[in-house]
């Protein structure tokens, strides 16, 4: 009797569990999966809002990696923004949270006030990096004018628009200096209290202790900032609208272009599936080759 009772208690339990996801199931199906799906179909297709779609096979990814230089353009300029934010986000980010880990007073202000830029809009931040940056009257320019140095063109120049966006990006490593932060409070004192006794200096424990021990953070930190730093979008579209000479055509600035400009939608879906495979696929490498250099407590 008690072990039906048991099973009913559990299937309540089940059924309960299912009712209360069933919301989030819904929106995911309608505005995840759904979308997802009618843009592998649409990339098989010639469409542009008006006329009826047209079913054309592979042109559009043959027309992509054949006669498209602006494909290749924008893959280019994302791929060498993605090779350059990323070291440099994770390097900035754990220079900041070892600074946001010392036992000072009021370091919790510091830890919002560095926080603070992951959650500020897009837009602003944009907005305010094209004063800061302009190279007739910005406070970048003008701090090189007091001290006689070179005035660079940055945003409108060629050769500095790309380095200057890669520049900028470093200024949201906030979030990814809260995942290390999160990784310094599980490192055990212990380790420290011995390599100490055994006379290791500061910088022998932080590539003895502190970075082995943060690896899993590292991993998790690698595979976030290779998807967003692929996905950028806002700060092309604000502030170079993938000029000068498209120095700072982004993948998904292209993407945008073809879909809202030009009205090309099944050749945005192309690339959209380009895009994601590339994402998936330099994730998946990270990810597979984390049993080489990740370290984990228990074991794998």
């Amino acid at each position: 009797m008690n072990q039906i009772f048991r099973l009913n208690n559990r299937k309540k339990e089940t059924l309960t569990f299912y009712l209360l996801i069933t919301p989030w199931l819904i929106g995911a199906a309608a505005f995840m999966l759904g979308p997802i799906i009618a843009s592998l179909v649409l990339s098989f297709f010639e469409w542009d809002l008006i006329s009826p779609a047209k079913f054309i096979g592979l042109r559009n990814f043959e027309e992509m990696f054949a006669i498209d230089p602006l494909f290749w353009q924008s893959l280019k300029v994302t791929v060498i923004y993605v090779l350059f934010r990323v070291p440099l986000s994770l390097i900035a980010a754990l220079f900041l949270a070892l600074m946001m880990n010392q036992k000072i007073p009021g370091i919790g202000v510091f830890r919002t006030i560095y926080y603070l830029p992951s959650v500020i809009s897009g837009v602003a931040v944009s907005m305010m990096w094209i004063w800061i940056f302009n190279p007739n009257f910005g406070l970048m320019n003008g701090v090189l004018h007091f001290f006689g140095l070179p005035e660079p063109g940055w945003f409108s120049d060629p050769q500095w628009a790309l380095p200057t966006m890669i520049l900028i990006s470093l200024y949201s490593v906030g979030s990814t200096a809260i995942i290390f932060l999160a990784g310094l409070k599980a490192i055990p004192d212990v380790l420290y209290e011995a390599a100490e006794l055994d006379g290791a200096s500061k910088i022998q424990q932080l590539f003895k202790i502190t970075i082995p021990q943060l690896t899993p953070s590292i991993l998790f930190n690698v595979i976030m900032l290779t998807i967003t730093s692929f996905q950028i979008f806002t700060e092309g579209l604000i502030i170079t609208g993938g000029g000068p000479a498209n120095a700072t055509l982004f993948f998904n600035l292209y993407l945008y272009e073809n879909a809202f400009s030009y009205g090309r939608l099944g050749y945005a879906s192309a690339l959209a599936w380009v895009l994601f495979a590339l994402t998936f696929i330099c994730a998946f490498i990270v990810f597979k080759s984390s049993n080489r250099w990740v370290y984990y407590e228990g074991g794998e």
